[in-house]
């Protein structure tokens, strides 16, 4: 899942995109509504977090824009203003949830999580392919019955490779997907990533490196 967190108050932005990466969730931030649209418009995002009240469009305009779109990514608001009639409002901007500040950061992931499975609703909540089994919604990955341990990173990446359904997936791909907008496109790091998770995963191999294009999910080979 990728988030789009838009939010003015840097303290908080940084709190919950660091909250959300502790549940291998890739989140990029936006301190205001100019911002939020132009990463909008050059990046999938699954979900906005989007508070209300910030500079130039302000939550309630991003998400009517938003709503026009077909393939808008889900909207949850994240603002102070708790009264019904803001909430009304919300909702009829073009929110799909609404949470309200304080808040705790588990039920933040939780409502994500649930946004993110309805935007994509012809996806099963648990993938599989072959004998992997990876359970998004409790972070647990199965090889042939057998659980196998995984670092944040690694599930991200098994996520997206699974999602793909066999399809291949390039690098550069992987890094929009499971990492964020400060990756480097330079970096080694999904090649890293692809063979601890190999490792991890066990023998026969099932992630396939497909030369100059990207990797995939393949039947085992001995």
């Amino acid at each position: 899942m990728r988030v789009l967190i838009v939010e003015d108050e840097l303290f908080l932005a940084e709190a919950i995109r660091d909250g959300l990466r502790l549940e291998a969730i890739s989140a990029d931030l936006a301190g205001d509504g100019d911002t939020a649209l132009e990463q909008l418009a050059i990046t999938g995002y699954d979900v906005v977090v989007l508070d209300r009240d910030i500079p130039g469009p302000n939550g309630d305009e991003i998400a009517r824009l938003l709503s026009q779109r077909p393939d808008a990514p889900r909207i949850l608001m994240l603002t102070a203003a708790d009264r019904l009639d803001d909430k009304a409002s919300g909702f009829e901007s073009g929110a799909d949830d609404y949470l309200t500040k304080p808040f705790a950061m588990r039920e933040l992931v939780l409502r994500l999580r649930a946004l993110a499975r309805r935007s994509t609703s012809a996806a099963p909540p648990v993938r599989e392919f072959g004998d992997v089994r990876l359970d998004p919604f409790r972070r647990e990955v199965y090889r042939d019955g057998r659980y196998v341990a995984l670092t944040r990173k690694q599930f991200a990446v098994l996520e997206v490779l699974l999602s793909a359904e066999g399809g291949v997936i390039s690098a550069e791909t992987l890094l929009e997907r499971a990492w964020d907008e400060n990756a480097d496109p330079f970096t080694n790091a999904v090649r890293i990533t692809i063979s601890t998770l190999r490792k991890r995963l066990g023998e026969p191999w099932v992630i396939e490196t497909v030369p100059g294009v990207g990797y995939r999910m393949s039947e085992p080979t001995p």
